[in-house]
This record gives C-alpha cells, structure tokens and sequence, in this order.
C-alpha cells in the first residue's frame, strides 16, 4: 500500500474506528446508563458470577501447562500450582499457599536446573 492510498479521506478507515469504539464503548456504558431499569435473567446473572474465575484460568492456565509454546505435563510451574490449590484447600491463611507454591517453583527450579 502507497502513501498516498492512506490518508484522512478514506471513509471506510474512519467508518471502522468509529465502529470499534461503538462496539467497545456501548457494552460498558449501557449498564451504567441503564441502571436499576434493566434487570438481567437470573441465568445470565449467575453464568457472570463465574466470568473472573474464568478470566483468570484463561490468562494463568496456558502459562501453566506450555514451556516454549509446547505442552509440558511434567514442569516446575504445573507442581507449584499444584502445590498452591493443595495449600488453598488445606488452610485458609492467605499466605500460606502463596508461600507453598513459591517454595515447590523454586525448589523444584533448583533442583532440575531450570
């Protein structure tokens, strides 16, 4: 594409933009401008209940289980969190499998050389 197909003239470019701030803006912002008035069903509401556990297992999951982009059952990550749920499970002192997982990775980092 040459400098002079790109230019502020181009109204499909613009007509795009202006479509993806809709499309991102409008979600956000009708449940602040709709309020009270709108009610969600009571399935929608508890299927969102579980959007951030899901959110987080999506982001943390793939880091987890892959070392270079390859799935890897046996690696210092996957025993940590291991190491971490057994902990949560086990104790409800918040420190406690925060400092269980971080001793099993380092550990485990030391010991196999990684």
């Amino acid at each position: 594409m040459t400098e002079a197909n790109v230019g502020f003239g181009d109204a499909s470019l613009w007509l795009t933009f202006l479509l993806i701030g809709l499309a991102t803006t409008l979600p956000r912002a009708s449940f602040i401008v709709l309020g009270n008035r709108v009610v969600l069903p009571a399935v929608v509401q508890r299927a969102l209940r579980y959007a951030p556990a899901a959110a987080l297992a999506a982001i943390v999951v793939p880091d987890i289980v892959l070392v270079s982009g390859t799935f890897a059952p046996l690696n210092p990550k996957l025993a940590a969190a291991a190491a971490t749920v057994a902990a949560a499970l086990l104790s409800r002192n918040p420190w406690f499998p925060f400092i269980a997982g971080m001793g099993m990775l380092l550990a485990l980092r030391m010991a196999l050389g990684w």
